[in-house]
């Protein structure tokens, strides 16, 4: 049985404050924390029966965990230059995809700790055909057009609670509760991590019986960007069209080019955030 991580790192134990993640020193520790909390579900996964499994590194510059600390057993994908960004890896092979250290996204709950969607810097909502999204939901529903199911989510209980909305069967495992987007009433590490180790063993255990999330038919994506020059400049794009000031929206034949051509616009809608040759020397 093979099994696909997607990681993030604001859903992990000991995370609180978008500062634990931008200071240096901090930061570092943070990998440590990030890296040992991957370990525990690819342990529970292994203990579930798994066979294989790929972790793909999805936080910031998505080269955040530590492959020397890593479990031996797995195989991680990392860096940032990725069409499939934090699927990066993820084909029909697989039996099951989990989210571990995941966050909620932004037009969401008030509570849910670091909440954003995909890139804070340039992305307020996110719809798919009508529905509004966070990044596990969208992420599910591409893997759900490879036939593979989400089976588990780590992270604070209003992002946990958030996600069962659209996945109620998905394994649970809840880091911390979340008091504030910038607080948190924390779990020991250790604790964290056996909740994670123990639900994603039951997740892998169940995973033949679980359902794939998916959508049929055309996929049209809406995005409301923060600034009006990110979704201008997101229309160098023909398919793109503009909805309002900082509305923008597309439509592809399927799922997985709906969710590149997605990315495609966020790569040009950071990039435009301070104008596109802001930092280019003539």
């Amino acid at each position: 049985m093979k099994i696909f991580i997607s990681a993030d790192m604001e859903g992990i134990s000991g995370v609180a404050t978008n500062q634990q993640l931008k200071t240096p020193s901090e930061y570092q520790r943070f990998r440590h924390l990030m890296t040992a909390d991957v370990n525990a579900a690819i342990e529970g996964a292994y203990n579930g029966g798994a066979t294989a499994v790929v972790v793909a590194d999805g936080h910031g510059n998505m080269s955040n965990l530590l492959i020397e600390e890593l479990d031996p057993r797995a195989t991680l994908v990392s860096g940032n230059n990725r069409v499939m960004c934090q699927l990066e890896g993820l084909d029909e092979s697989f039996d099951g995809i989990m989210f571990v250290g995941h966050h909620g996204r932004e037009a969401g709950s008030e509570r849910a700790v670091i909440s954003h969607t995909l890139a804070g810097i340039c992305v307020n909502e996110m719809k798919i055909n009508g529905q509004v999204v966070g990044e596990t939901e969208m992420n599910s529903l591409v893997a759900g057009s490879f036939g593979v199911p989400a089976i588990f989510i780590s992270g604070d209980d209003a992002y946990v609670a958030e996600v069962q909305e659209t996945l109620p069967s998905v394994k649970a495992a809840v880091t911390k509760r979340a008091v504030d987007r910038f607080a948190a009433e924390l779990l020991h590490p250790e604790v964290a991590r056996k909740e994670i180790r123990e639900k994603a063993e039951e997740a892998v255990k169940a995973a033949k019986q679980a359902v794939p999330l998916q959508v049929e038919g055309p996929v049209t994506f809406e995005l409301e960007l923060k600034g009006s020059q990110q979704a201008m400049m997101t229309t160098t794009l023909p398919t793109v069209e503009l909805t309002g000031p900082r509305g923008i929206r597309f439509t592809c034949d399927d799922m997985v080019t709906a969710y590149k051509h997605m990315w495609g616009c966020v790569i040009i809608a950071m990039s435009a955030t301070n104008g596109v040759l802001g930092s280019v020397n003539a």
